[in-house]
């Protein structure tokens, strides 16, 4: 296997953005969207936001004869939107539900009913005897107010889930690739934790050439389908859909090119979606040596964002106590409430009160709403009773890990 020849991966990531009924000329885009990947040939395909598994197996159907392999990803109540086509042979999959994923309540921005995921992949090519390639496509939550970022700790959560379960899974593979939204900026905490513990490299800042948008940017002006309001204080966009990979064994991994589209697909006067699609060509080859990397000595610059990560996280279990602490509150009100009424109720049957209080609509209807306050205040405790114990068992554990990396020469 010393002799095996370098290996050329061609590698294309697109957020679709095809949400049915909702999506702008989603049809008309995703057939764009295949015809391409049939035209260009890539080894494999990462897509995030396919919502309807129709469009997916609609592209199943238009891909099968360059890309025999595919699967998609199934979660939540919608679905993880998740889905790969590679031109090698798929021999296993797993999904990865993140256990926190914004707020049932709040729908107009829906995270939490399509439980966003990770996807792995497990991959080889034909006729080569390592061990495989892991593949992951994923998303995260979205930011959607960067000033007021109520979903930060949901965030931070999700990217050191998805940086153990990179760690965890990919001990048997030669190299691993990811791909999609991350909904961060490079230079956010998140996404530095994320390549800080997990080791993988930015095919962006690797590339030995790049073509795009200038900086990489994944959502750009020029875009017609852009939320412009999203870029206001970003003039010339934002990049949030990455390519990371990282050698595992005994391989090396280089990036040699990075493109990016500009706006528009090639060859015609619409965008593939509201994001810019992401292509990479990568090497990689085997060595002598194995190129894995591990946590020998301490990394002050990771103990830092380890640091900074634990203590949004720590804010935001502060404020998931307080949302506990309110909707505990109301719901014990509200309980109070109908006891009350009960009492009143009970008083009135057994004849020892002269007359109702409330005339008996609004006594109905009184009651009604109590019960119905009731439920919400108590699904909402819940809710955040769960909210808590993840924020608080991430908190622990990123403190352990800080403790372990400061303890190391």
């Amino acid at each position: 296997m010393e002799g095996e020849p370098t290996l050329r991966l061609r590698i294309f990531n697109l957020n679709c953005w095809a949400i049915r009924y909702l999506s702008k000329r989603r049809q008309q885009r995703v057939r764009l969207i295949g015809d391409t990947l049939r035209q260009e040939g890539f080894d494999l395909v990462l897509l995030q936001e396919v919502w309807s598994e129709q469009d997916y197996s609609e592209l199943k159907v238009k891909l099968a004869g360059c890309y025999p392999f595919s699967h998609y990803f199934r979660s939540g109540v919608i679905g993880s939107g998740l889905c790969v086509f590679s031109r090698f042979p798929i021999l296993d999959t797993l999904l990865y539900q993140y256990s926190l994923n914004g707020y049932p309540y709040m729908l107009q921005h829906g995270d939490w009913f399509c439980g966003k995921s990770v996807g792995l992949v497990g991959a080889r090519e034909q006729g080569r005897s390592q061990s495989p390639f892991v593949f992951l496509s994923l998303q995260l939550h979205a930011e959607y107010c960067r000033d007021k970022d109520a979903y930060l700790p949901h965030r931070l959560v999700q990217a050191w889930e998805l940086a153990q379960f990179i760690r965890h899974t990919s001990k048997a593979a030669d190299v691993v690739l990811l791909g999609g939204d991350l909904n961060m900026h490079p230079e956010d905490v998140g996404i530095r934790l994320l390549r800080g513990w997990t080791g993988l490299q930015d095919a962006f800042a690797e590339a030995m050439h790049f073509e795009g948008c200038k900086n990489g940017c994944t959502l750009v002006p020029d875009n017609c389908f852009t939320d412009k309001s999203e870029l206001l204080p970003f003039p010339l966009g934002i990049r949030i859909d990455y390519i990371l990979y990282k050698a595992i064994s005994s391989f090396t991994v280089k990036c040699e090119e990075l493109k990016t589209t500009t706006g528009q697909a090639p060859g015609v006067d619409i965008p593939f979606s509201d994001h810019e699609a992401v292509m990479a060509t990568l090497h990689i080859q085997r060595q002598g040596q194995p190129a894995g990397a591990t946590l020998g000595t301490a990394d002050p610059a990771l103990a830092d964002v380890v640091t900074e990560a634990r203590a949004e996280v720590g804010a935001g279990l502060r404020a998931a106590r307080r949302q506990r602490y309110s909707s505990g509150r109301m719901a014990v009100l509200a309980l109070l409430l109908l006891l009350l009424q009960a009492a009143a109720a009970l008083v009135t049957l057994a004849g020892l009160g002269v007359e109702q209080p409330f005339p008996k609509l609004s006594f109905c209807l009184l009651a009604f709403l109590a019960l119905g306050v009731l439920v919400l205040a108590t699904g909402l405790h819940l809710f955040h009773t769960m909210e808590v114990k993840m924020l608080h068992g991430t908190e622990d554990q990123m403190w352990m890990v800080l403790r372990a990396l400061q303890e190391r020469p």
